[in-house]
């Protein structure tokens, strides 16, 4: 077993990252008691970005917050391809275009003046494509079609993550400052311990990867960070953000429906209108399938320091309809407990410990030792014919 450091850092009142062994790296601690549903702590991430092909078609988000910017109702007649809906109880919906503005130079959309302010002083002068933004010669377009053209939906990250992270470094008056808070990141792309590479470092991305590198360096290459423009640099950026990208959804829909559900209603109306919203959500899924939300991912330094458990003691959520993250305990947390989150989907919780162990190894370099997978030990390390399939189809 490896030496224990002992090394902690406070970094907010609830919570302290801790250094408890060579081996496990980093863990978040609570430095008091917490019970069910309360907040450990909330974030905004360094940066984050819409996926590509969620853009492409038509899901409307602020591109700095990535908050919905349709109306629930238009964002239902959208996706629903019904033009005459009519949501009830309109004043259930947040939504306010009215304060929606546009860069002036490549019209891109922000839902207010203080998330175009934060863009254009963070990344978005470097960005900005003006007149360009649909010519298909300039350079950032070629990068995003390019991308595209590699990535099929679903999707799990985006180039103009970073892209972002790039000009985030080349607009700040304190570049090592924002190098530091990235160099905290785990960015490896292998764990030579287990001896496992990440799946984006496998040998059908080798020729995307360097067909990527070299677009992106065209297009934003500066000599202060010339070392994540080499084939090594750049796959560690991409193992970056494929350990580390926490994926963002908000739902013009969902905040109307969750809205919905907190009004005072007689016992007659709230089954008229559950009723309503749920023939909504099958008409959605119907014509949408799981297509529903704003969708992207972002880079959260507190939050990438919780590990993983097939059992986790809290969960992400995000409250305000945008990338601001809350992390919440899902049972009552001791002080001193260490926080888990699930780096897997609900659905893939629910599979063989085999079938969880195949995603977690490929896309966090890792062997999980929780409670429940120590507890399955035994088990066969076989899936049902159904998870076959499905791993079949990922690995296409």
């Amino acid at each position: 077993m490896a030496a224990s450091v002992q090394q902690k850092h406070d970094c907010d009142d609830n919570v302290e990252i801790s250094f408890e062994n060579v081996k496990k790296g980093k863990s978040l601690i609570t430095k008091k008691n917490f019970n069910e549903g309360d907040v450990l702590f909330e974030e905004r991430p360094l940066v984050s970005s819409q996926f590509l092909w969620n853009e492409f078609y038509k899901y409307e988000s602020c591109e700095y917050c990535l908050c919905s910017l349709e109306t629930a109702e238009n964002q239902s007649r959208r996706l629903t391809e019904n033009p005459a809906l009519t949501l009830p109880h309109p004043e259930c919906d947040v939504t306010d275009p009215s304060t929606n503005v546009k860069c002036p130079q490549c019209q891109v959309t922000y839902c207010c003046p203080e998330c175009q302010k934060r863009a254009w002083e963070e990344y978005h002068q470097t960005l900005c494509m003006g007149s360009s933004r649909q010519d298909e010669n300039h350079p950032l377009y070629k990068l995003q079609e390019m991308w595209r053209n590699i990535h099929f939906p679903p999707e799990s990250c985006s180039i103009m993550l970073i892209a972002k992270m790039i000009a985030l470094v080349k607009q700040s008056k304190n570049k090592s400052a924002v190098l530091e808070k990235f160099s905290g990141f785990v960015k490896t792309t292998e764990n030579e311990d287990e001896a496992l590479v990440h799946k984006m470092m496998g040998e059908k991305f080798q020729e995307p990867l360097e067909m990527l590198r070299q677009q992106t360096t065209e297009t934003m290459y500066d000599d202060t960070i010339q070392h994540w423009f080499t084939p090594e640099g750049f796959r560690s950026l991409f193992a970056l953000v494929g350990r580390n990208g926490q994926g963002i959804g908000s739902s013009s829909i969902s905040a109307w429906v969750k809205n919905c559900e907190e009004l005072a209603l007689s016992d007659e109306k709230k089954e008229e209108l559950d009723l309503f919203i749920d023939q909504l959500y099958e008409e959605l899924e119907k014509v949408s399938g799981s297509f529903l939300d704003c969708e992207g991912s972002g880079l959260y330094s507190l939050q990438s320091t919780c590990n993983h458990s097939c059992l986790p003691n809290a969960e992400i959520t995000f409250p305000y309809n945008n990338n601001v993250m809350a992390v919440v305990a899902k049972e009552k947390i001791p002080s001193g407990q260490e926080i888990c989150i699930s780096y897997l989907s609900e659905c893939d919780l629910s599979r063989s410990r085999h079938s969880r162990q195949k995603i977690l190894k490929e896309n966090y370099l890792f062997t999980c030792y929780c409670t429940k997978c120590l507890s399955e030990a035994d088990e066969p390390d076989v899936t049902s014919d159904e998870e076959d399939e499905e791993e079949m189809d990922e690995d296409n």
